[in-house]
């Protein structure tokens, strides 16, 4: 049987400088084996040992992920709206002004020189040609103006694409509903061929019907439509379908170009890539 001590009623006495002393509770148990006695001592004004808590680091990178959130979302959404107003602002002009790509014209070739020349132990050949073109460039808008950059010019065969003649053209200025024709433009050549671009050529000089031409201009082209004016863009001109002969004598000859059509082709060099 546990014998239990209770506590005197006796008040506790006042500690020095007033202060109430602490209660302290014993509390005794015996066990009924004759076992060792326990004594308990509780002092509810001790203090409990400090334990720290662990610390969530992930709050530590909230803040700095949201900025990132918030920077990306207003970026895009600028970006947008910026395309949403070059968007507008390029309907409204092609409404207002409806602008047209400018239209070339090739109006005669005439052949001066075709002459390919063969040693006679057919190690070399030898090229020697002289055209002479007359080319129109027409404006067809009233509010946009083209400014050329000099042309360089290229008199190639439609089908192996041998090069016999090169050729310029210089710069100039078309307004609105111009229309500027060009007289007299020198396209020759004098070189060696190797015996690939022979053989390609050979068999086009020896036809009845003529030669298959095609004379292609590269330049570039600024637009320009009041106070705007737009960066240089590549063009080229590829005028097929001309019939060439060779001339007999001293007499040029007139290469027929009355199935020509010439078209004009954006030309966007990327790195070393041209499309």
């Amino acid at each position: 049987m546990a014998d239990k001590v209770f506590p005197s009623s006796k008040p506790a006495t006042a500690a020095p400088g007033g202060a109430a002393a602490p209660t302290t509770t014993t509390t005794t148990s015996t066990t009924t084996n004759g076992g060792t006695t326990k004594s308990h001592l509780i002092n509810p004004t001790a203090r409990l040992p400090y334990r720290p808590q662990p610390h969530n680091r992930r709050r530590n990178y909230h803040p700095r992920r949201n900025y990132c959130c918030c920077c990306c979302f207003w970026i895009i959404l600028i970006v947008l709206v910026l395309a949403l107003l070059v968007a507008i602002t390029g309907t409204v002009l092609y409404v207002l002004y409806r602008p047209h790509r400018p239209s070339f014209t090739l109006a005669s070739l005439r052949i001066h020189r075709l002459k390919l020349k063969t040693a006679a132990d057919s190690s070399s050949s030898h090229l020697s040609t002289l055209f002479n073109l007359t080319l129109s460039s027409k404006n067809p808008n009233s509010h946009l103006s083209f400014s050329y950059d000099p042309f360089v010019i290229s008199c190639v065969t439609s089908n192996g694409d041998v090069l016999i003649g090169n050729g310029t053209l210089p710069a100039f200025v078309s307004d609105g509903k111009d229309e500027s024709t060009f007289r007299g433009v020198t396209v020759a050549s004098s070189s060696d061929l190797d015996a690939e671009t022979v053989n390609n050529l050979r068999p086009e000089l020896k036809k009845g019907n003529g030669v298959s031409l095609k004379v292609e201009m590269d330049t570039k082209v600024t637009a320009k439509m009041g106070g705007l004016k737009s960066k240089k863009v590549g063009i080229r001109v590829t005028c097929d379908g001309i019939k060439g002969v060779v001339p007999k004598g001293k007499s040029p000859a007139a290469a027929n170009v009355s199935g020509a059509k010439c078209k004009v082709d954006l030309r966007i060099k990327i790195w070393k890539w041209t499309f």
